[in-house]
């Protein structure tokens, strides 16, 4: 059957009393994570080859035989199956058509709404379909509180924007990045920006971020040291256009809210995750100097030269050099050339 939100975790602590547990959508990382919980909840020992059979999706050939075999040194069995795809679903009825308390845990990241694999585990009441989905704003800060507390470790205010605007919302990276500030702070402490930049920020993609608000906001000074900076520390040309589109469209975000009659403050403060404290003063500058229509050109440009940079041979820190200078002035992107 269909799991919502608010009762997939509880599921998955109860994993134990399904048959089965299909676990789908975009965020891998936390496919994974609950596929080695539920797992848990029956065994474990993950590395015992009499009660637990791993299949990659290559090997589903062997499901069959392992969700029908039984366990050499007693005790319940699991089969835990990776990349599963419609395929599965006629062995998969033929098991649930079979007494057995096996339980069987299915990752299927791949599985669409139309997929007859989910369609099917949604409505069988002897399995728990579970959607994992990337976690955003408040939903994702208390994710990471939660994460932190284990350790009596807190994050402040502008820490957490911080690490939330920089770490991305795939569970598996964000633990990732969390394990970091867990091992960094002692517990009972209150990690501040500067030490969570310590830990976890990348000082060139730092640098990325000052060159494409400095430029947007008409600093071209300050936008071209940070570009400098960024460029010295090893950062990718590629990487400089994807952080400017992500501000870029973050900006027509904001903009089309104030054509439609927001304040620029108004605007700034509905976007999720908020901008960055120390960042605010230059985005509210840059909404004043672009308009939606141009931010949608530089947009279209900023796409255009992540794929000339991708090009073999391409002169791309001289492409990124140039573009950084055309951020600095909106009215380039109202011109066919520089």
């Amino acid at each position: 059957m269909k799991i919502g939100t608010q009762a997939a975790e509880r599921t998955i602590t109860e994993a134990a009393r399904w048959r089965v547990v299909l676990l789908h959508g975009e965020d891998h990382g936390l496919i994974r994570e609950r596929a080695k919980r539920a797992v848990q909840t029956v065994l474990e020992d993950l590395d015992d080859p009499f009660r637990l059979a791993r299949l990659e999706s290559e090997e589903q050939g062997r499901f069959e035989e392992e969700a029908s075999a039984l366990s050499l040194t007693g005790g319940r069995r699991v089969v835990w199956v990776r990349g599963v795809q419609d395929g599965l679903l006629p062995p998969l009825k033929e098991a649930l058509a079979q007494e057995s308390d096996t339980l069987i845990v299915l990752e299927g990241p791949e599985l669409t709404a139309r997929s007859k694999l989910r369609q099917f585990a949604e409505k069988h009441e002897q399995v728990a379909a579970i959607g994992c989905y990337p976690e955003e704003g408040r939903a994702l800060s208390r994710t990471v509180t939660d994460m932190l507390a284990e350790e009596r470790i807190t994050l402040d205010k502008e820490a957490m924007v911080w690490f939330l605007e920089h770490v991305g919302n795939d569970r598996s990276l964000v633990r990732s990045e969390v394990e970091k500030l867990r091992l960094y702070g002692e517990p009972g402490t209150r990690l501040d920006i500067e030490a969570v930049q310590a830990c976890v920020g990348d000082s060139g993609q730092a640098s990325l971020d000052d060159a494409v608000y400095a430029a947007l906001a008409g600093n071209r000074l300050k936008a071209d040291r940070a570009f400098e900076r960024a460029m010295a520390d090893g950062t990718s040309a590629v990487a400089f256009a994807r952080v400017a589109l992500s501000v870029l469209e973050r900006m027509q975000q904001a903009r089309l809210r104030v054509q439609q009659g927001a304040s620029r403050q108004e605007a700034m403060a509905a976007l999720k995750p908020p901008v960055f404290f120390r960042r605010k003063d230059e985005f509210l500058a840059g909404l004043q100097r672009w308009s939606f229509p141009v931010l949608q050109q530089a947009a279209r440009a900023t796409q255009a030269l992540e794929l000339a940079c991708k090009q073999s041979g391409a002169p791309d820190e001289l492409l990124c050099r140039r573009h950084v200078v055309r951020l600095c002035y909106p009215r380039l992107f109202e011109q066919d050339s520089f």
